[in-house]
């Protein structure tokens, strides 16, 4: 066990990062979006003379889209519920069509001794 009074993992240099290191920071400006939920999103942009901001903002609380409109913000967006493989061939099939294609099936297997 070595003493002294160095700190652990640091290094000759080492210390706090000022302005004067990083340099000066861009000025900001932070707009308020709000979601339907009443949840108000300051997020920052950096002042620019082409600044374009956006007109939705992801709510970080709730994920449901926020808008500068406090009165009138954009409505959540309709979530389709997962769907099975089944789902999507009665989509495509009727039932009369999946009696015949079972029904052809069943033939075969019975055709070749698999199933009585």
């Amino acid at each position: 066990m070595s003493g002294g009074n160095a700190i652990r993992g640091s290094r000759v240099g080492a210390g706090p990062m000022g302005e004067a290191e990083r340099g000066d920071a861009a000025p900001r400006v932070h707009v308020s979006f709000w979601c339907s939920n009443g949840h108000e999103t300051r997020p920052s942009f950096a002042q620019e003379q082409d600044l374009e901001i956006p007109d939705t903002w992801d709510c970080p609380r709730c994920g449901f889209p926020a808008g500068q409109d406090k009165d009138n913000p954009p409505a959540p967006s309709k979530v389709e519920p997962y769907k099975t493989h089944l789902a999507y061939v009665k989509e495509r099939r009727s039932d009369k069509d999946g009696e015949a294609i079972l029904d052809e099936a069943l033939g075969s297997l019975r055709d070749r001794g698999l199933i009585q």
